[in-house]
């Protein structure tokens, strides 16, 4: 049942990367581009949970993936709103 639930996120997870990477396409915002990416390694974060051993699961390196997801996030949001600031 694990697996299975690894592999719907791993899906839903794409599935925002697309969506936010058609967006960034559309608006040329690069504050897609960043979501876009951490959804990426979302889904491969995901990806890699279903197919290790659950007793592996706890293990750094896999959080590692998620890490840079959500520093990309922050620096997705950084980056935008420095560029406001500029006239």
């Amino acid at each position: 049942m694990n697996q299975f639930a690894h592999g719907l996120l791993t899906m839903a997870s794409i599935v925002a990367a697309l969506f936010f990477a058609r967006y960034w396409k559309m608006s040329g915002d690069r504050l897609f581009v960043f979501f876009a990416l951490a959804f990426a390694a979302l889904a491969a974060n995901w990806s890699v949970l279903s197919l290790l051993n659950p007793a592996v699961e706890t293990q750094h390196y896999v959080y590692l993936i998620r890490l840079v997801a959500f520093v990309l996030i922050i620096a997705g949001i950084v980056d935008k709103n420095r560029r406001e600031r500029r006239f």
